[in-house]
Order: C-alpha cells, then structure tokens, then sequence
C-alpha cells in the first residue's frame, strides 16, 4: 500500500496488513495530543503543520531546557506540548494529566522524536523535577511520533508521578521539567 511513498517490501496479501499498521512509510499523524486534529502526510511536513496549525506550541533550542506545565491544578484531563530542536530534529515534549480511578490523577512525561523510529534510537532523554530536598530523575529513549505518546505512555516508557508527587516539585500551581536530549 505504501510503495509509492518509499516501502519496497513484498508480501503475501495474509502479512500485508500486520505490516502497513506498522510500516514507517505510512502517511505521518498529526502528532499534537489533546487535539482532534485529521491531519496526515509526509513526515517532512509534520514541523510545518504543527507550526500553522498549532501555533500555541512553543519551540525552545538547545539541548538542555526547561518544559514549564502551567497550571497543573486545572481540572480533568489536561496535555501541555512544547517543542524542543537540537541536533538537527525536532522533539515533542508532552505532560499528560490523565483521570485513573476514582478522582485519582496521574501525570505522564515523555519526549517523542519528530522522525522515525530509527532515528529515534540514536538519541536520549533524561527529564528531571527538583525540589528543595528531591530529585526525581527518568531516563530513556525517546519514541517516534509514529508511534505517539499513547504507546509511550501503554508501554510505560515515560515518567510517570501523581498529584501528590506533582505538587512536592510545583512552584505556585506550575511544574517546572528540565529536559536534557543527548545523542547516544
């Protein structure tokens, strides 16, 4: 199905849908979460629609910033986005308050490549909450947008705290994450 953006495999027509859900010809997502956003194409075309389509995202250089989640007390389910560039790609920072059982909240943290999954390999992330008297410190390997944050977040490949965790590192409602991206 995707020969002509570039995947040159030839399989039994019983194969052939196991791979195209997973294939990384296929057409790219829009990778914003919290949006109901329809968006699909090429991956060269992701930067350019997340910078016209949601220009709330704001976009930091350098390899070692600080991703402010304002607000974390506002109610319900609540994603904060902000972009990172450094080493020639773009990374997608994402916070996520999510609703588990019960009024309980948890928070998810993670990094997402704008790239592929093998791009994604060469690279590290290291997120970090400070506190007067803790640290709380995660570190991996950032997925691809191809994948998006909620595999990132089934596959427990992020940092995961709840509100109370939240409100030992917050400063007046806002969390403050240094985001660190190394190339391995």
């Amino acid at each position: 199905q995707y020969a002509t953006t570039g995947c040159s495999l030839t399989l039994h027509h019983t194969e052939k849908p196991k791979h195209e859900a997973i294939c990384e010809y296929r057409p790219y997502s829009c990778p914003c979460p919290g949006t109901s956003c329809d968006w699909e194409g090429s991956l060269e075309a992701v930067m350019s629609h997340l910078m016209h389509a949601h220009k709330s995202i704001t976009t930091l250089q350098g390899e070692d910033i600080i991703f402010l989640a304002t607000d974390i007390n506002l109610p319900g389910a609540v994603d904060w986005v902000m972009m990172q560039s450094c080493f020639g790609h773009h990374f997608m920072l994402v916070l996520k308050k999510q609703e588990k059982c019960e009024g309980h909240q948890q928070f998810f943290a993670t990094v997402l490549l704008i790239g592929t999954r093998k791009q994604a390999e060469n690279f590290q992330y290291r997120l970090e909450l400070h506190g007067s008297c803790h640290r709380l410190t995660w570190e991996a390997s950032p997925c691809s947008i191809h994948d998006g944050v909620h595999v990132a977040i089934r596959n427990s490949n992020c940092l995961v705290f709840d509100t109370a965790t939240a409100h030992l590192f917050a400063d007046n409602g806002n969390l403050g994450i240094n985001v660190t991206i190394s190339m391995c």
